[in-house]
């Protein structure tokens, strides 16, 4: 293994890129369309890196693409640069640098600078990802089909789909895959002046993350992987895996407003409460809520209680209203800030050039029927949703790779086996904990920290004392906990939360660019991802 890793370099090399990267100083300035999220001093810069490198430039050597950065320096003297990814993939991150220092203890804040970015084609970076705009105008067709004439109608929609990216993306939707992306991260850490740097991925940010390190190892002083995506599971199965995750997390969100149902009236039992969903959510097939929310659109909105259960309350009280009184205020209210609209299009484009070119996806669309049949029959909750935010990958018009797998077969990449930090809760329905076991596994200097009973997607530096020494204690000085039996470090979740709590700080990422990723709900106070 030392000696692969040691001949990694070389691998790098052979990816050189085709036109040359502008390793200037970067120009950084107060940022025009962002706002800082606090007293923070913000500023942005623009890098150019090329569009395609090596073997992939082809016709295109010549074209570049424009990455947009944000920075939060250090508030004393910055002896490390953070660079943060929250995931997606089709996430703007530029706000993470802002949202990362808010949260970071002072004594991380003296010595960090934070950066982030918008990954290529994604947000303000150039050019953008863009497909067609009305695609999530609502009141889409019920993501369930009845039968096989709205099945065959959802294909169609799924292929029109694919075809208007391939009509209006442009050349960037082609080289979109995670390895160029980690090739940019290189190309930022070198514009920064870093010898090495310390990263901070999220969700998908993790395979990000683990990508990055495994191409330019001798580049990574210390590496916080957090909500991972298992790196074993190509994206088609982990969409599988990732849907019932998702039922699993549903089901103890039925089971909290079981226990208060004084307060919501939707059921005594968990059993009741989804029946009180799943009766909802056949009645809004006829008589949408407000006339904007069906049961896709209502599949936008509860998806956010897999990722936080700080949306627990407001999530169901939208929903005893809709239930008990008729009235879609609350519910309506919460499809305009969780679901998608035209904005929504470049997130979505930026999601599916990811996912459709890291690796491949059946073209038969009997197995992709088979195997979403064969998970919606144990778990409902998002099984056929999951399926059709994936389906253009059956006809996306740029070629798909393989899956960039870690470890030791003849087809894996060397893993990185410098220290590295997984942080995972155990009741993530996002990422499920699996994927955080397997990643340690994979990464032989890693450590293992578990927030036991957690339910937040997202957990390094959220508030849990426990989580957030560990992590500064890596960053700062270099220390991982000791190791131990599975998890090498076992922390408590906080308590639950109380029956309609206001809620002033939901859980970071809660809106609908990408399964895999924090930007739902960016943190701030506009309520949650």
């Amino acid at each position: 293994m030392a000696s692969l890793v040691a001949a990694l370099p070389v691998q790098a090399a052979e990816t050189a890129p085709a036109t040359r990267v502008d390793l200037r100083a970067l120009e950084w300035s107060p940022c025009q369309d962002i706002a800082p999220v606090g007293d923070e001093t913000l500023e942005c810069a623009t890098l150019t890196v090329p569009m395609a490198r090596g073997d992939d430039a082809g016709s295109g050597r010549d074209a570049t693409v424009d990455l947009a950065l944000s920075r939060v320096p250090a508030t004393g003297t910055a002896e490390h640069t953070l660079l943060v990814n929250p995931g997606g993939p089709g996430s703007a991150g530029r706000m993470w640098a802002a949202h990362t220092h808010r949260r970071m203890s002072e004594e991380l804040r003296e010595v960090y600078d934070v950066v982030s970015f918008d990954p290529r084609g994604v947000g303000a970076s150039t050019p953008a990802a863009a497909c067609d705009p009305d695609y999530f105008t609502p009141v889409r067709p019920d993501t369930v089909p009845a039968g096989a004439e709205e099945e065959a109608a959802l294909l169609d929609r799924a292929e029109a789909h694919a075809q208007a990216c391939a009509d209006h993306g442009g050349p960037v939707l082609r080289h979109m895959r995670t390895e160029d992306t980690a090739h940019d991260m290189d190309a930022i850490r070198a514009a920064l002046g870093e010898e090495r740097i310390d990263y901070l991925g999220y969700s998908y940010g993790t395979y990000l993350g683990t990508v990055y390190s495994a191409l330019y190892p001798e580049r990574v002083r210390a590496l916080v992987l957090d909500s991972v995506v298992d790196p074993d599971n190509p994206w088609y199965e982990s969409n599988h895996v990732q849907s019932r995750a998702l039922d699993r997390a549903a089901g103890t969100f039925f089971s909290w407003v079981a226990r208060h149902e004084d307060a919501y009236g939707l059921g005594g039992t968990p059993e009741e409460v989804a029946d009180a969903y799943y009766r909802l959510r056949e009645r809004l097939g006829t008589e949408p809520a407000g006339g904007t929310v069906g049961p896709t659109e209502l599949e936008g909105v509860v998806i956010v209680v897999a990722y936080s259960g700080r949306t627990w309350p407001t999530v169901a009280s939208a929903l005893s209203a809709q239930v008990n009184d008729d009235d879609p205020t609350a519910l309506t209210g919460l499809h305009e800030t969780y679901g998608d609209d035209a904005d929504s299009d470049n997130g979505y484009a930026g999601y599916l050039a990811v996912q459709c070119t890291d690796s491949h996806w059946p073209k038969d669309w009997d197995t992709w029927r088979s195997d979403t049949e064969d998970v919606h029959e144990d778990a409902p909750f998002m099984a056929w949703h999951n399926t059709w935010y994936n389906a253009p990958c059956a006809t996306w018009s740029a070629p798909a790779d393989d899956w960039f797998g870690i470890g030791d077969g003849p087809d894996e990449h060397p893993a990185y086996t410098g220290d590295a930090l997984v942080v995972h809760a155990t009741g993530d329905g996002a990422t499920p904990v699996e994927g955080a076991h397997s990643l340690h596994r994979r990464l032989p200097g890693s450590a293992l920290v578990i927030e036991d009973g957690g339910r937040t997607h997202g957990v390094a530096l959220t508030g849990n004392p426990c989580v957030d020494e560990a992590v500064s204690a890596y960053l700062l000085r270099g220390e991982l906990p000791a190791a131990g039996p599975g998890a090498d470090l076992v922390c408590e979740a906080g308590p639950e939360p109380r029956p309609r709590e206001a809620q002033s700080d939901p859980a970071p990422g809660l809106q609908r660019v990408g399964p895999f990723g924090l930007d739902r709900a960016s943190d701030s106070a506009d309520m949650v991802e």
